[in-house]
């Protein structure tokens, strides 16, 4: 019957065009419950007008059907966004300051320095030119107008000059103008076949319009999450490097550190670097295997009760070319490749799983703040570390399983073809020919230079100390092929020769903490809160109160019982008292080091008889 035929409706909203499927009898309430799941508000917050100019509104108290409003096949209804005061969290929000966010999109709570970064101005103060300005002082012209912080003749003209305008000048430039960007949504791009076409059976047998995804065409980047990579000091690096100096072996690690501020460029981010975790792994000359880390949710949780998270990793290429000079050689540069297609993957693997949480986008996150640093031999013959992001259009290759490195060319990657397994979507890119014509390549194979966004890395003229630094440092973690070992005996050592009044400055080692608080025979995840506040505050008062915790006068007790003399150790004890009184109460077996309680003959752990 004609009357119950179906008909397709569009509906626009600042987000886009959408259509969406109804009967002639349908009623209006039923129509704008379908509106509402499609846009993606929970409750009625927006509106729906037959008029652009927002007359006719169409409300859900109508008990109508939407025959009877005259609305049929083909036609076109416009959705805007209420935004009364205290409105829900599921309409638009269109003002930059308060957040700009699609419809639809997730409440996220962003990183405290995007946060930051929205809240600032941003644009570029320039004084008055003597020569060109022909007005007062109070008055501006085109010479001496403020620029936005997107300028890209700005940027190009600064000493370096900048090729890449940081995340939040990017933003800004998407949500400048008169509608305020309230059209911008910071897609993610997807390789994946859509779910839920039902039109044709489902991969390989058929694939229709609506579900394939669209061809990538490979642009460099115009902007990047982060435009500065900066250790606190010499000494986090030089304590990285001992490994291949010692060994010749290449090593890997992750940086723990914080975003803040780059004020070198307009509204950029910096990433400071305060300690380098080395997780197990397995070394060659010329190759690196990352193995499974039990400790890895571990570390990641001090690091956040001191104030840290992980910003990125940092690998070594090096080989040595003069050992009498101490010079390198001199490898990744124009003529070679600066990231190999492999590395490549891994940072886009790195930075699919540290998403940056984006207001902007609907899925919540975009893009990614994890950098990758390489140590390796600059034109000098000197170690230089250089610092790389890869692009979002990398992150979603690498994301969705359709980029591969080439065997023998490190520089190339190579598009997956599609296979009766997986749909991959052609990806190009733009080349210039031997006449100078620009032309469309298949990326198969395809440079990676197409996908790589270079970050400049520095270290302070005045040198940042989160932890402090000890002239014989406690051990690194898994350097065990150096004979290096985290262990009681190696503590011991570590406060023998680290005797300094102030317990803070012992006790201020990322390594040492991270021993406190993984160790086997004495773990202390469930009570060094306090211990890691006061580091993180540095707090010596807050330090001093630990120490004279039960726990602390345990692990004094199982340093004096591995041979080494430590002067000043015995100062404090459980609640202030002397750990004489400890060591009398509590005993350790010869057999099996545990830690016996008072009053007994024979171990609790082993029954061995005390000796």
């Amino acid at each position: 019957r004609a009357e119950s035929w179906e008909s397709i409706i569009r509906v626009q909203s600042p987000e886009g065009v959408k259509r969406i499927t109804a009967t002639k009898r349908e009623t209006v309430a039923t129509f704008l419950k379908k509106v509402a799941k499609e846009f993606g508000f929970r409750n009625n917050g927006f509106s729906v007008y037959t008029n652009r100019n927002r007359t006719g509104e169409i409300t859900a108290s109508q008990n109508k059907s939407l025959n009877l409003l005259k609305i049929k096949h083909g036609d076109m209804l416009f959705l805007y966004p209420s935004s009364p005061a205290g409105s829900s969290s599921e309409t638009m929000d269109t003002s930059v300051s308060q957040g700009l966010r699609p419809v639809g999109a997730p409440q996220v709570v962003e990183d405290e320095i995007d946060q930051y970064l929205i809240k600032q101005d941003g644009k570029i103060y320039r004084n008055r030119d003597q020569q060109l300005c022909r007005h007062g002082p109070l008055g501006k012209c085109v010479h001496c107008v403020p620029l936005e912080p997107f300028d890209e003749d700005y940027l190009n003209h600064l000493e370096p000059p900048v090729k890449h305008m940081s995340f939040h000048a990017y933003i800004r430039k998407l949500t400048g103008g008169a509608d305020k960007g309230k059209f911008v949504a910071l897609e993610n791009i997807s390789c994946k076949i859509k779910s839920g076409c039902e039109g044709h059976p489902p991969w390989p047998e058929g694939i229709c319009t609506k579900c394939q995804p669209s061809a990538i065409t490979l642009n460099r980047q115009k902007y990047r999450h982060v435009d500065n990579i900066m250790f606190e000091n010499h000494t986090i690096a030089d304590r990285f490097l001992d490994f291949w100096r010692k060994t010749g072996n290449q090593h890997l690690g992750y940086l723990y550190g914080r975003y803040t501020e780059h004020k070198d460029i307009p509204l950029g981010i910096r990433a400071e670097v305060a300690a380098i975790y080395e997780p197990p792994q397995i070394g060659t000359q010329n190759s690196l295997e990352i193995l499974e880390d039990p400790k890895a949710e571990v570390v990641d949780e001090i690091a956040a009760k001191l104030g840290l998270r992980k910003v990125g990793w940092i690998f070594t290429d090096l080989v040595s070319e003069d050992t009498r000079k101490g010079t390198v050689r001199y490898s990744r540069n124009k003529d070679t490749y600066y990231l190999s297609a492999e590395e490549c993957i891994t940072a886009g693997n790195f930075q699919n799983q540290q998403p940056n949480i984006c207001r902007l986008s609907p899925d919540g996150h975009f893009g990614s703040k994890f950098v990758t640093v390489v140590a390796t031999g600059g034109p000098d013959n000197q170690v230089h570390f250089e610092g790389y992001q890869v692009s979002n259009q990398c992150m979603a290759l690498v994301r969705d399983e359709c980029l591969l490195p080439c065997r023998d060319a490190p520089e190339l990657g190579y598009a997956k073809e599609s296979s009766s397994e997986q749909y991959v979507p052609d990806v190009f890119y733009k080349d210039i020919d031997k006449f100078g014509n620009e032309i469309t390549q298949l990326a198969r194979p395809l440079p990676v230079e197409y996908l790589i966004i270079d970050i400049t890395t520095t270290f302070p003229k005045d040198p940042v100390y989160t932890f402090s630094i000890s002239q014989n440092p406690f051990p690194i973690e898994n350097r065990d092929v150096l004979g290096e070992t985290q262990d009681f005996h190696s503590l011991a050592t570590y406060l023998s020769q680290n005797t300094s009044s102030i317990f803070l400055d012992i006790i201020s080692d990322f390594h040492l903490l991270l021993f406190l608080v993984t160790n086997e025979v004495m773990p202390l995840r469930d009570s060094i809160s306090l211990l890691l506040e006061a580091v993180r505050t540095k707090n010596e008062e807050l330090a001093q109160t630990w120490k004279k915790s039960e726990q602390w006068a345990t692990i004094e007790q199982l340093c004096s019982t591995v041979g080494v003399q430590i002067s000043g150790l015995q100062e404090y004890g459980a609640m202030g008292g002397s750990t004489h009184a400890v060591s009398a109460a509590m005993w350790d077996c010869k057999h099996c080091t545990f830690m016996n309680h008072p009053g007994t003959d024979h171990c609790e752990m082993c029954n061995l008889p005390r000796t």
